[in-house]
């Protein structure tokens, strides 16, 4: 598992770019020596999860070390109770080299995740560590300058193989760099020390663009010069030109000659000293000659600090202050402080001080610990020191041990132990290690141990015990905690009041507490339970809780029950109120109290005893009274006694009925109400016009009403009221009046209702003007009125007479013998029209013909017309001087006579030609054409030849030679043939001579047959349980006898089997055949000639 490195800069930023959703403290990166242990610690909280998360250890990005677990790798967890926390431990053991690198840990939990990333850091044991030889790092000075820099070792920090060399060469850095490819810039950098690497290749870079070839410089700089602290150096140019002029600039600035900076000219060669370097002379340099220029870096490279005196071994206890000094050749020189090879931050809140005084370096651990024995080291940039610490523990004694503790269930437990050193400790309860928690409190200040918890539990009862750590004593002691007994009536209702449905089973657990366990007894009135108790009701103990159980529970169940606790602690009692449900009683029957064309109203009262539990609401339905099936007509309770049902029939019956809803459930259904019939009032009368005014009357008519409904129409009030001073001019039809008038102002016309849409008004003032209304009335009472649009003026007006005759009287009127005659002609004239009729110009005769006259038509009607009724009716219509007149022609028609005189004219060969004269009577109406009939004389059978024939003389054709034929013919008009036929008195002989007929002799058939099957039976497959048949045809002569026999055996007197047999047709019905129906079926034929058989095979199969 060594092998899997990852970039810990990726794990760190993923890691800080989630929150912690799992881990409540995560492991840390850490450090150990080559052969070490060392433990990773990651603590996941459970308190929201229901089972134990899923924790990986990953080393890189991608290998799992569950794999990898072994002698050198183990993965533990545990679980803490108390805390709810689960805590993953990752140790490492004998770590190797390979073994460092970055670590990841993650944890997942249905769909929440969290992951963690730690290094570890693997370096040398200071037994194995050697002389490093540190080069002097390249340092910036002065302020405001881009390259400006400190010193950093952390490069020094990685294990780097270090050989010693007796005198190592000068090596310039910058011809390195310079020369090297870039790839190993790095590595080159690390190897000499070098912290400004940046600024390097900055100006490596820079120097770079400047190499080009110059016309006014032979010979220019070097592109770097290094010089260690207080040396001189030398910059040296040759000109191509010596006269021209010569400039020398650092950083910008021109350099002017001095004791520190020394020109010399020697021919063209132009040189710079710069004696006595320092850091502020690390700079970059330029010389210009005319327009051209070239420059350089300087480096001026400090000496090596040496320890001058080194650190020594030191042994301590714990607790005591501990100094590791040591000195150096320079001071407030740049030193580093090492723990096993890593080093050590003066962090203000590390247990690590590092203190400098001068050339002194002083380590300073305030109170040393058992953990701080290790190999100590300094180290500066010429040479290192290092020293072992050794903390050992002193003599432990206990000037305060454990007492024993007994207390009262809900006090504070407090044990306290005082030891003599000032060590960390761990407190444990039965073995088990107690961490400190939210109940929980462990205190140490000194050497004073506290375990704290406010509020005792039975569960803490045991024996408790304190470890120092480091050694190997631990002081015990036992707590007892007493509980007297307690009923824990928390999830019981108000008034500790339990609630349960009617013959639902009852099982009520009252948890108890108490030390020794108490004694229950449940109780009600002079009644005991005992545990054995195996009745309805009965108690069952347990633990750490009692049951009162009730089976089947009923109302009568209902009561205190009372429950005692009692141990040696003390007692406690509680009254617990049992209260069972049930279903409401069904309501009182409902009322219908008012019903519509579709609707109606029904009230109810709610029921008697509403179960224990409030009424909710209520379900209605409703059926036909003729019917059985009940309709649900809200889906959504109503909270109302009352309850308007819609959408039903008008006229048919109805009965509806109520369940009352409580909590528990649904009541039983109401009796049903009193049947009744929804209906409702017709629609206002149509059409309301005045028929006739007189000087003291007015006639109103009127249509029914367009929609009358189930309840039918009684009749009609016809209601009026002087309309005095008010006038109107509308024309249209008015539901409401166009007028103001009072209800009680409109006098009733009619006092019994009129089923006629007719009525007159009499006993009016002449000269007054009257309202008018019509209502309609049936058994739901009277409709809306319908107004007559204008006032109506009490006076008689003459209107000249008019007869309106129909458009069929202005035609000859025809009508046959027998039939009816009614005949109603309307006219016009006012007042008191005269009615007259008149026959061919003779009055008519009333016995005859009825008249029957009113004021608007006139009426003629004949029962039974005759052809004596035929004729011109005149009719004359008289009002004072004015007259009108029309007249109708009446025509009635009967059948023809027969016609006069047929005789046959001539007869020859097949033919034969008649002729007849018409009939006297032609029944009143034209002869339409005759009907020609002939009869042969044997037989005297009458056959028609010719139809509707107009003439009156016929030849007859295609007759048969050697018959002798009569003929006869009938009239025919528009009411059909003649009753009669006029006959020829001679018959027409139809011979031809020389030729006799002779008549054939025929022989009588033989249709006798033996039997024989026209269609056989075919072979069946039936379904067990539908029946089936079996057909076949046969004929013979005479009928043969048919006979089924089943596997050979004839079949009679078997209700399971019909026979049929029709036209030859024979069938076998076999009524719901089974399995045992299955076989061969036979039809046998038999007559006087012989017999024949056909047969066949059934199948019976039983559907799955």
């Amino acid at each position: 598992w060594s092998i899997g490195e990852g970039a810990p800069e990726e794990s760190e930023k993923r890691d800080d770019s989630q929150m912690s959703t799992l881990f409540i403290e995560k492991p840390q990166s850490g450090s150990v020596s080559v052969g070490g242990n060392i433990t990773f610690i990651a603590k996941v909280e459970a308190k929201d999860l229901l089972r134990k998360p899923n924790v990986k250890w990953f080393k890189g990005k991608w290998m799992d070390l569950a794999s990898k677990a072994g002698k050198h790798l183990q993965l533990k967890e545990s679980f803490e109770r108390h805390t709810k926390i689960h805590t993953f431990e990752m140790h490492i053991i004998k770590a190797k080299e390979n073994y460092a690198g970055n670590y990841r840990c993650e944890v997942s939990y249905k769909d929440k995740f969290d992951s963690c990333s730690f290094d570890l850091e693997v370096t040398e044991s200071s037994q194995a560590a050697q002389s490093i030889d540190i080069r002097s790092a390249f340092k910036r000075s002065g302020e405001g300058q881009e390259d400006a820099g400190e010193l950093d070792f952390s490069g020094l920090l990685k294990r780097r193989e270090i050989k010693q060399q007796e005198e190592e060469p000068e090596v310039d850095v910058w011809e390195l760099l310079k020369n090297a490819n870039p790839s190993e810039y790095e590595k080159i950098a690390f190897q000499y020390g070098i912290t400004d690497l940046r600024g390097m290749l900055k100006r490596l870079k820079r120097m770079r663009r400047e190499v080009k070839k110059s016309a006014a410089f032979a010979k220019v700089l070097d592109p770097a010069y290094q010089v260690d602290k207080g040396g001189k150096v030398r910059f040296m140019v040759e000109l191509a030109d010596p006269t021209v002029e010569l400039k020398w600039y650092k950083n910008g600035q021109e350099i002017r000659p001095s004791a520190k900076y020394i020109f010399e000219h020697k021919g063209n060669q132009r040189i710079l000293f710069i004696n006595n370097c320092n850091m502020a002379d690390d700079a970059r340099y330029y010389v210009t000659a005319g327009d051209e220029k070239c420059s350089t870096e300087l480096f001026v490279r400090d000496p090596p600090i040496l320890v001058t005196k080194g650190l020594e071994d030191t042994s301590t206890y714990v607790g005591e202050r501990v100094e590791l000094s040591c000195e150096v050749s320079e001071e407030n020189a740049n030193v580093k402080w090492f723990r096993n090879g890593v080093e050590l931050s003066n962090d203000p809140h590390s247990r690590y001080r590092i203190k400098v005084e001068g050339k002194k370096h002083t380590l300073v651990i305030e109170e040393a610990a058992k953990n701080d024995n290790a190999t100590y080291s300094v180290m500066t940039t010429g040479g290192q020191s290092e020293a072992k610490l050794s903390v050992d523990l002193r003599p432990l004694k206990i000037s305060l041990a454990l007492e024993d503790q007994t207390v009262r269930l809900g006090q504070e437990i407090h044990l306290k132990c005082e030891i003599s050193e000032n060590v960390e400790g761990k407190w444990y309860k039965n073995g088990q290690l107690v961490e400190a928690s939210d109940r929980v409190k462990l205190y140490h200040k000194g050497r004073i141990h506290r375990f704290v918890i406010a509020s005792s539990v039975v569960d803490d009862e045991g024996e408790y015990m304190f470890v120092p750590d480091a050694y190997n004593i631990n002081i015990p002691c036992k707590v007892h905690v007493v509980d007297p007994p307690k009923l824990h009536l928390d999830g019981l209702g108000e008034n500790n009041t339990v609630t349960v449905v009617a013959g639902s089973k009852l099982r009520l657990e009252i948890p108890i507490t108490g030390e020794p366990t108490p004694k229950v007894v449940w109780s009600r009135g002079d009644k005991d339970f005992g545990i054995t108790d195996s009745g309805r009701i009965r108690a069952e103990t347990y633990p750490d809780s009692s049951c009162l159980v009730i089976d089947a529970a009923e109302r009568e169940d209902s009561g205190a029950f009372r429950i005692a606790l009692k141990n040696e602690a003390g007692e406690d009692t509680a009254l617990i109120n049992i209260k069972v449900v049930d279903v409401p009683d069904p309501p009182q029957a409902p009322n219908v109290t008012e019903v519509g064309e579709d609707w109606c109203v029904m009230t109810w009262e709610p029921p008697a005893n509403d179960g224990g539990s409030p009424i909710l609401g209520y379900f209605i339905e409703r059926k036909k009274k003729q019917s059985s099936r009940w309709m649900r007509l809200n889906f959504e309770l109503i909270k109302e006694t009352t309850f308007e049902p819609k959408k039903m029939i008008e006229g048919v019956a109805y009965e509806v009925r109520v369940f009352a809803v409580n909590a528990i459930g649904i009541s039983k259904p109401s009796m049903p109400s009193k049947s009744f019939v929804p209906l409702a009032v017709t629609s206002p009368p149509t059409l309301l016009a005045v028929d006739g005014v007189t000087d003291t009357s007015v006639t109103m008519k009127w249509r029914p009403p367009d929609h009358i409904g189930a309840a039918g129409l009684d009749g009609y009030v016809v209601e009026y009221c002087f309309e005095g001073s008010i006038s109107t001019d509308l024309s249209e039809e008015l539901l409401e009046p166009p007028f103001n008038v009072e209800a009680d102002e409109w006098i009733v016309a009619n006092p019994e209702l009129t089923d006629k849409t007719k009525f007159t008004i009499n006993g009016l003032p002449t000269g007054s003007k009257i309202l008018v209304r019509v209502k309609a009335v049936n058994a739901a009472g009277e409709s809306e009125p319908r107004y007559h649009p204008q006032p109506i003026l009490v006076k008689e007006v003459i209107e000249p007479p008019k007869i309106r005759l129909p458009r069929h009287l202005k035609q000859t009127y025809t009508r046959r013998v027998g039939e009816t005659v009614n005949l109603v002609i309307p006219f016009q004239g006012r007042p008191r029209a005269k009615v007259s009729w008149e026959k061919n110009g003779s009055p008519i005769d009333k016995n005859q013909i009825n008249i029957r006259n009113t004021e608007n038509d006139t009426i003629i009607f004949i029962r039974k017309a005759e052809r004596s009724h035929s004729g011109e009716y005149d009719m004359k219509v008289e009002v004072e001087n004015l007259v009108d007149k029309a007249t109708i022609d009446i025509q009635i028609v009967d059948r023809p006579g027969p016609p006069e005189i047929v005789t046959i004219d001539d007869v020859w060969g097949e033919n034969v030609n008649l002729s007849w004269k018409p009939p006297k009577d032609d029944g009143n109406a034209a002869i339409t054409g005759y009907t020609i009939q002939k009869a042969d004389k044997k037989s005297m059978e009458w056959f028609t030849v010719m139809e509707h024939y107009h003439r009156t003389s016929a030849t007859i054709n295609e007759l048969i030679i050697g018959n002798e034929y009569y003929f006869r013919v009938f009239a025919e008009n528009m009411c059909g043939l003649s009753e009669d036929a006029t006959m020829t008195k001679e018959s027409a002989l139809i011979a031809k001579d020389g030729k006799v007929y002779k008549y054939p002799v025929y022989n009588d058939f033989d249709f006798t047959e033996r039997p024989m099957f026209t269609q056989p039976l075919v072979n069946t497959f039936a379904v067990a349980g539908y029946n089936t048949t079996l057909n076949c045809s046969v004929r013979g002569n005479p009928k043969p006898k048919i006979t089924w026999l089943k596997n050979k055996v004839i079949i009679m007197n078997d209700p399971r089997y019909r026979m049929f047999s029709n036209q030859g047709v024979c069938t076998l019905e076999i009524r719901k055949p089974s399995p045992y129906d299955g076989g061969t079926y036979t039809c046998r034929a038999v007559n006087t000639l012989g017999e024949a058989e056909v047969d066949c095979k059934l199948e019976v199969k039983v559907t799955q």
